[in-house]
């Protein structure tokens, strides 16, 4: 099983891909595309209280070291397999 490192520039569009850009997920487009939010009912709230700490700063206070990091481990895995001979 190998770690898959999420780079800060992900493209992708999944759940983790803005781990250094979080006011994305402000954007309903950007949630839109992201299927775990398809999934949920009530996160409204946690989208008000993320927005305010963008504003107030709170967010870098709190998580300031996350932009000083080019990629992070947010719990994804590959697991690789070799075929017998």
């Amino acid at each position: 099983m190998e770690v898959v490192e999420i780079p800060e520039d992900c493209t992708d569009g999944f759940m983790c891909a803005y781990w250094k850009r979080p006011a994305a997920y402000l954007d309903h487009r950007v949630r839109a595309a992201i299927s775990t939010f398809s999934r949920m009912s009530d996160y409204e709230a946690g989208l008000a209280k993320l927005k305010d700490d963008l504003e107030s700063g709170e967010w870098k206070s709190k998580y300031g070291q996350l932009l000083e990091m080019n990629s992070l481990d947010l719990g994804y895995r590959l697991v690789v397999s070799e075929k017998n001979a």
